[in-house]
C-alpha cells in the first residue's frame, strides 16, 4: 500500500490494515468509512504518534487547518485521558467530518463529545497555556498563523508546514545554501529559539510526503 496515495479509502482497503496494533484499528475504522485518502491517514499517524512521544499528554489540542480532525482524533486515543478535549480550526467543516466521527465514536465510546469544532479564524480560537496547537499541511501563511496562536497562549506547538510562499516568507537570506523552503522553515524554528522557546526538528517518512519536515516547540517559562 502506497502512502502517499491520494485515492479514497475504503472498504476495499479494510483487508490491508489486519494487524492489531491501534493504526491498523484506526485504519479499518477510516477505510470503513470512506472519506479520507490514504494519504491523510498516514500523515496524520506519523505527526500523532511523535507528538504524543515528545510532549507530555494534557489539556486540549487545537488543530488548526484540522480538516477532519484526524491528527486530533488519533492524539485522543494515544494520549487515553491525558489530552483532555479537541478543537478543530477550520473554516470550512467538511461534509463527511461527520461520517468520521461517527465511525470513530462507535469504536471507541470514550471519544463521544470530546472533539467539537471552531468554523471561524484561527485568531479567535481559544487557547491557553495547557494546551497544544497543531497544524498539519496548514498552507503558506496559515502555518504562520498557527504558531502566533501558540505563541499567544503561550502553549506548545507542532507544525507541518506546506506550500512556502518564495518571495514573501522570510529565508533568512540562505538561498544560497539552503533549498528555498527549507530555509523558510529554519526561519520560523529559529525565530522560536531567539524567543526562548525549546525547538524540536524532525520528520516524517519521505515515502508520505516530500513536505515532511515537523516542527515541535514548548514556550519559555515566561510570556510567549
Amino acid at each position: 500500500m502506497k502512502p502517499s496515495s491520494r485515492a479514497r479509502l475504503s472498504p476495499f482497503t479494510t483487508a490491508a490494515f489486519d494487524g492489531d496494533t491501534l493504526f491498523d484499528a484506526v485504519g479499518r475504522v477510516v477505510s470503513a468509512a470512506a472519506c479520507l485518502p490514504r494519504k491523510e491517514l498516514f500523515e496524520a499517524w506519523h505527526v500523532a504518534k511523535r507528538v504524543h512521544k515528545r510532549l507530555r499528554p494534557g489539556g486540549p489540542v487545537v488543530e488548526v487547518a484540522a480538516g477532519h480532525g484526524l491528527v486530533s482524533w488519533l492524539l485522543l486515543l494515544l494520549g487515553g485521558a491525558g489530552w483532555s478535549r479537541a478543537l478543530l480550526v477550520d473554516a470550512r467543516v467538511p461534509e463527511s467530518a461527520g461520517r468520521l466521527e461517527a465511525a470513530l465514536v462507535a469504536r471507541w465510546p470514550a471519544l463521544a463529545g470530546r472533539v467539537t469544532w471552531h468554523p471561524g479564524e484561527v485568531e479567535d480560537a481559544p487557547v491557553g497555556p495547557e494546551a497544544v496547537v497543531v497544524a498539519v499541511h496548514a498552507c503558506g501563511g496559515l502555518t504562520d498563523r498557527a504558531i502566533a496562536l501558540a505563541r499567544r497562549g503561550p502553549c506548545r506547538l507542532a507544525v507541518l508546514p506546506c506550500c512556502q510562499r518564495l518571495g514573501k516568507d522570510d529565508t533568512g537570506g540562505l538561498e544560497a545554501w539552503l533549498d528555498g523552503q527549507v530555509a523558510v522553515d529554519a526561519v520560523r524554528a529559529l525565530r522560536l529559539r531567539d524567543a526562548g522557546w525549546r525547538t524540536h526538528a524532525t520528520t516524517i517518512p519521505a515515502e508520505v510526503t516530500p513536505q515532511n519536515r515537523l516542527l515541535i516547540a514548548e514556550p519559555p517559562a515566561g510570556p510567549g
